[in-house]
Parts: C-alpha cells; sequence; structure tokens
C-alpha cells in the first residue's frame, strides 16, 4: 500500500466542527488521487474571522473577511499546505446558501485542495470550473 501522508485537524478557539474525521482523510486523499498527485501533509485549521482577517492582512494584505486561505507549503513530492478556515464565514454562507453548516464546511475544505492542486478561481470561467470540481467531490462524499 502506498504511504499515505498526514491530515490534520485543528480548531483555534471556536467549536471543533470537523466530523467523521477519518472518512474526510478517505475522501481527500482520493481527490488528490483523482489529480495524479499524493498528500504529504495537509493541515486544516477552524480560526475565527478576526483570527483569519489577521492572516489575510498580514500574507495578502487584504482588510476584509474571508472564508478560506490556503498556504502551499510543497517543497518536493506530494501535496503540502495549511487551509485556514472561518467558522464564523461557513456558518453565516451555510445560511446564506441553504445548506447545513458541514455541507459548507467541506465545500471550503476541498475549494483549499483545489487550490493546492493548481485550481484557479481568478475569472469567471475559473470560478465556475472550480464550482463544478467542488460539487463532483462532494457528490462522491455524499455517496
Amino acid at each position: 500500500m502506498p504511504h499515505r501522508g498526514t491530515i490534520t485537524f485543528t480548531s483555534d478557539n471556536v467549536p471543533d466542527a470537523f466530523r467523521e474525521r477519518e472518512r474526510l482523510r478517505r475522501w481527500l486523499h482520493h481527490v488528490a488521487k483523482d489529480h495524479g498527485h499524493a498528500i504529504n501533509e495537509l493541515s486544516y485549521v477552524l480560526l475565527s474571522d478576526k483570527a483569519l482577517l489577521t492572516y489575510n492582512q498580514r500574507y495578502l494584505q487584504h482588510d476584509e473577511f474571508t472564508d478560506i486561505i490556503t498556504f502551499d507549503l510543497q517543497t518536493g513530492t506530494g501535496v503540502s499546505g495549511d487551509v485556514l478556515i472561518s467558522y464564523d464565514r461557513v456558518r453565516e454562507n451555510a445560511r446564506t446558501f441553504g445548506v447545513s453548516a458541514q455541507q459548507e464546511l467541506r465545500r471550503v475544505m476541498v475549494h483549499g485542495l483545489l487550490h493546492l492542486l493548481g485550481h484557479r478561481d481568478k475569472t469567471k470561467a475559473q470560478r465556475d470550473a472550480m464550482r463544478a470540481a467542488e460539487d463532483k467531490y462532494l457528490a462522491l462524499l455524499e455517496r
């Protein structure tokens, strides 16, 4: 069996909303494998809006709330990165889009991994392609 990298889930001063962690790990490994990659080290961290805003200001020079920031930490083989997620934005977006907080959290999680796998979302066409990929992989998880 090929080596499976490490995927960690952490909550920093917000409720731990990560459910079914082993199932999530299998799913995320599948998404990477589907792109011809393996995961080396992947860390998901739930933060408050305020905490994530600090990262957004410091590293991206953006002074606005966001639902996710992805840091690509790949130095060799395999996907490595930190995916910082706003617990507050996930809950707010779930209400806005009429989905459960778990569904929205999973969408944001796969969104971050897709960025690490080379997907972009700067243009409308890229955003549409990213949304289609998110939907595809979310459907796999829901089976």
